[in-house]
């Protein structure tokens, strides 16, 4: 069967009849066992989704089907679907099936999406590389030997190898686009209160988001605004109006880009990335966009922020996972109080327990002014001089990592080399903004390199228009090297 790009390729082959849903969910459930050893799935609904595909097949000839008829969707593990299993990565859910579905979940249901199955990811989505799952690590498909980022590294994975068309993950810190960009496909993180949260384990309730993952800005559009809008079993959704993402791919005019002149002179970045970013840049003022460098007083202040709040969040969250309602119960208890000690030590990770700690620190009486306090307040800076920055600029370009996929195990030892690779993904967290993060060509090794495009808050309308343009831009260049090469 043919690589399909986009979701309106599928349909227009499904609409001339050369292609059947039951024939491309067959096709993606041989892809996943022959991939198998990528574990990018911890359970596949194979006989579920081949019965879906065949009602939606049957709406197709009675003219009834919905928007995303021949879209075969994966989900991260941290999004409920009514009576599969619910895990987020962690033996402390183990047996657990969700009771209900998702929002977001839902409405691409409604739409005609077809799940295959749920995803492997960091345990409760806390990690930059996929090796913190109670599963095991997930592999990238373009090398075994490395990481495929994190935490929706499974859902990346999927995409990336042609296991399903399109996947839903979560971003908390970039946790959709650090592996759309090591995976080489694409990555949206929706400005935050755009996609309700009903439905989704919560990790950091004030920067957690629902995006795609997908091979093309235009998927991402349509699965988007299919996803957004007010919703009532979660009052921190916007009820603004969603625009149509997906009729608006038009690029047009000249936008004002700016780049924060220390994401790109800056010695952590590899050489390759640097100059792929750089080019970009000046391929975007070759075509007549304003591109500015800028200054951006609180970027070191960014990451202890992020997990200064994050960590207090996880805190908290955290808490209802004891043994007494549902999932793991240590088998060791002996009274309420072992019960929760041992429980927890047993059942979460040793990230997870990093996170629950340092969160619990923060939070403590000694020092809750002095981190979370205090964090707080950086957080309430950085989003004015965000905003401050939106005044001026259509876009902030940066890379989206600063490296490619790096090899597994190489910085499990080492947390704070870890929590490094989310530099340029949390500001969009912090102010909740939108950002999405498209492939930008591949290193001399053939692993993928990204590039972001960050907007001002609800600002998706042009900045997927702009991803649309650029992507359409980098392969015209691409196409334009190898004639010459």
């Amino acid at each position: 069967m043919k690589e399909y790009l986009t979701l309106a390729e599928i349909q227009e082959d499904l609409r001339e009849g050369g292609l059947t849903c039951v024939k491309l969910v067959n096709h993606y459930l041989e892809n996943i066992t022959s991939a198998a050893h990528l574990n990018a799935f911890v359970e596949v609904y194979a006989d579920e989704a081949l019965g879906a595909a065949a009602t939606v097949d049957q709406k197709i000839k009675d003219g009834t089907a919905g928007r995303l008829a021949g879209l075969v969707i994966g989900l991260k593990d941290v999004l409920s679907y009514k009576g599969h299993g619910l895990q987020a990565g962690s033996k402390i859910l183990q047996s657990y099936e969700a009771p209900y579905t998702g929002t977001a979940v839902q409405r691409l249901l409604d739409e005609d999406a077809i799940v295959i199955g749920r995803q492997n990811c960091d345990e409760f989505a806390m990690g930059s590389s996929n090796e913190n799952s109670s599963f095991g690590p997930v592999l990238n498909a373009a090398n075994n030997s490395k990481v495929p980022g994190g935490s929706s590294g499974g859902s990346a994975v999927a995409v990336q190898a042609g296991l399903c068309h399109a996947s839903l993950g979560s971003d908390t810190g970039g946790s959709v686009r650090q592996p759309a960009a090591f995976c080489g496909v694409i990555g949206v993180k929706p400005s935050y209160g755009r996609v309700s949260r009903y439905g989704l384990i919560a990790y950091a309730s004030s920067f957690d988001c629902i995006g795609p993952i997908t091979k093309s800005v235009e998927d991402a559009a349509l699965i988007l605004e299919i996803m957004s809008g007010q919703d009532n079993f979660d009052s921190t959704v916007s009820s603004k109006e969603v625009p149509a993402y997906s009729s608006k791919m038009e690029w047009n005019g000249k936008a004002k880009i700016g780049y924060i002149r220390e994401t790109i002179d800056n010695e952590a970045i590899s050489s390759e990335i640097r100059q792929q970013t750089l080019d970009v840049l000046n391929r975007l003022r070759a075509e007549g966009h304003e591109v500015t460098p800028v200054e951006m007083p609180l970027l070191d202040s960014l990451l202890p922020t992020y997990y200064i709040l994050t960590t207090a969040e996880a805190s908290s969250n955290l808490s209802r996972f004891d043994g007494v309602r549902y999932g793991y119960r240590s088998p060791e208890s002996v009274d309420l109080e072992s019960m929760y000690k041992k429980t927890r030590t047993e059942a979460f990770g040793e990230e997870v327990r990093r996170r629950i700690l340092l969160g619990t620190f923060v939070l403590s009486a000694n020092y809750y002014d002095a981190y979370y306090t205090k964090a707080q307040r950086v957080r309430r800076l950085v989003r004015e001089e965000t905003n401050r920055f939106f005044e001026q600029f259509d876009f902030l370009i940066s890379p989206v990592t600063p490296t490619t996929a790096f090899t597994i195990g190489e910085k499990t030892e080492d947390p704070l080399q870890m929590y490094l690779a989310d530099i340029f993904t949390v500001q969009a967290n912090v102010v909740g903004n939108p950002a999405i993060a498209i492939p930008n060509g591949k290193d001399d090794h053939g692993m993928p390199v990204g590039i972001q495009i960050m907007a001002p808050y609800f600002g998706e309308e042009k900045m997927l228009a702009f991803a649309s343009y650029l992507t359409e831009l980098n392969k015209k260049v691409a196409v334009e090297y190898n004639t010459n090469h």
